[in-house]
């Protein structure tokens, strides 16, 4: 798994090796996890699985853990728990976005169906929840808070903000429950899990708050700047599904506070008809060059920095410097 911590230069190589060593295991108790003699869930359950991933989450586990003891074995079922939980949350997000692809292929319920596709989800969030019955009360109860984190976010971005509601904080709020949730709780139990100390696993939780809507701010970056073949993802995905983005809502408060001809053509393209590659290129190329993809790198960017700055509360060492490392990797990714 040696790939995958290529998202993350510069790390010392006595630590990478520690956790390049760790995460091929990971890898392979993924699969043990969602082994079944079930002739349909033994597809479908390895589905999103087998189509790749960077695996982000149980390295931030990993990563947490090399604070204390990388080698107790509860660390590897923690950071089995928390990319099964994410993979289960993509079968359900995909449904509920409509998505066309998923890390390149086919989403599940373009292959299933709706039922099918929801129905796996389920499978591996029950199969995370009995792993996480292993780690003590403590981690049932972090997963099972981040469970329904997982499930209001979902729910509030596919109901949307109340007329009283500020859109930004809305939005924000659905990534801190959506995606930062899940990556707070990896760092909380790689530093519990492993003996590195309550300090220690407060700081990492306050991290992965943070680096988590980074995160997925610099997403919003990516489906409008990635260049097919680069990445599994086609560049405007979010647009065509009618996904939120923060670009896309600065451009529709600019238009309400002070439209102009450009801005007013962007609304009207993104309250059209996207299903054409035309439209939706050209839908793309307007925002591209927009001030508010630069004003979401920059968000992004000082959500980073104060990741950074949480994560230097730790004493100096080589654990701390990668997970700074890790930090910039997950903002300033091209894919």
């Amino acid at each position: 798994m040696r790939s995958t911590l290529s998202v993350v230069p510069d790390i010392d190589e006595e630590l990478a090796d520690s956790v390049a060593s760790h995460l091929d295991q990971v890898e392979q108790r993924l699969r043990d996890a969602v082994a079944t003699s079930d002739d349909m869930v033994k597809w479908t359950g390895r589905y999103l699985m087998d189509a790749g991933g960077k695996r982000i989450r149980p390295m931030l586990v990993l990563l947490a853990a090399s604070l204390g003891d990388i080698s107790r074995p509860q660390v590897l079922d923690a950071a089995v728990l928390v990319e099964l939980t994410h993979l289960a949350s993509l079968y359900h997000d995909d449904v509920m976005d409509s998505a066309v692809t998923r890390r390149g292929a086919e989403a599940a319920h373009q292959v299933w169906g709706n039922s099918v596709a929801i129905l796996t989800g389920d499978f591996l969030f029950a199969r995370a929840s009995s792993l996480s019955s292993s780690l003590g009360q403590d981690a049932v109860r972090w997963h099972a808070e981040t469970f329904e984190r997982l499930c209001l976010g979902q729910l509030h971005e596919t109901v949307g903000p109340r007329e009283e509601d500020d859109h930004f904080d809305h939005y924000l709020s659905v990534l801190a429950d959506k995606t930062a949730s899940l990556i707070a709780v990896a760092g909380r139990l790689g530093a519990s899990l492993s003996g590195a100390g309550e300090q220690a696993a407060d700081i990492l939780t306050r991290y992965g708050e943070k680096v988590g809507v980074a995160f997925q701010l610099a997403d919003d970056v990516l489906d409008l700047t990635v260049t097919d073949g680069t990445s599994g993802k086609t560049p405007g995905t979010d647009l065509r599904e009618g996904v939120p983005t923060l670009p896309t809502l600065l451009v529709r408060r600019r238009h309400a506070e002070h439209p102009d001809a450009r801005t007013r053509a962007i609304v009207d393209r993104l309250d059209g008809d996207l299903s054409s590659d035309e439209s939706l290129a050209e839908l793309v190329e307007l925002l591209r060059e927009d001030p508010a993809l630069e004003q979401t790198r920059q968000m992004a960017q000082t959500l980073s920095s104060e990741a950074i700055a949480i994560i230097d509360e730790l004493p100096p060492s080589p654990v701390r410097e990668a997970l700074h490392a890790f930090t910039i990797a997950m903002v300033e990714r091209r894919r």
